[in-house]
């Protein structure tokens, strides 16, 4: 019977020493995503998802169809691997506004956002952009892009001041 008490509370002391160096110290989660797709050239992961700020806006400035500065941005490229030259068109997709302009949300209202390619060409929800070279050897490459705000076209009354926001989805396209 005595064996069986020291047994036992060896067994009590030996699960609290576990139970204490087993203390939770800090824990969390990591999370691994992306994608594998079928392209000669990898996308920058600065470029999958950004953010470009077009700041503060006067609603002056929008009136009747008006715009504030371009804010350029660009989709980087790399880890080229090209047999051959390639043409790279992207297609944005979104929300869309008035006006063929992409949408915003929030509070304010009376204006979308319009992209435009490093030309400075006017690009259309939903179509490929003209296409940009990608030279053979070149393992980078950077396509140029830009939005700004643009007034629906309306008078003062139309454009309502507050926060917006909107979201594009871009696709690449190689030929």
């Amino acid at each position: 019977m005595k064996l069986k008490k020291s047994a036992l509370a060896a067994a009590l002391v030996l699960g609290t020493i576990t139970t204490v160096q087993a203390a939770d110290e800090g824990n969390g989660v990591v999370r691994f995503t992306g994608s594998i797709i079928d392209a000669p050239c990898s996308i920058d992961p600065n470029s999958v998802d950004q953010t470009v700020e077009l700041g503060s806006v006067s609603n002056v400035l929008l009136v009747d169809g008006g715009n504030s500065a371009p804010k350029p941005f660009e989709i980087r490229l790399e880890k080229c691997s090209l047999d051959t030259a390639a043409t790279v068109k992207t297609t944005f997709n979104g929300a869309a506004g008035q006006g063929g302009l992409l949408g915003i949300t929030g509070d304010a209202r009376g204006a979308g956002i319009a992209l435009t390619d490093g030309n400075g060409t006017a690009i259309t929800l939903g179509t490929a952009t003209a296409g940009q070279l990608v030279s053979i050897g070149a393992s980078n490459a950077t396509l140029a892009f830009s939005a700004y705000l643009k007034g629906n076209g309306g008078d003062a009354t139309t454009i309502i001041p507050g926060e917006f926001s909107s979201v594009a989805n871009f696709m690449l396209t190689y030929n």
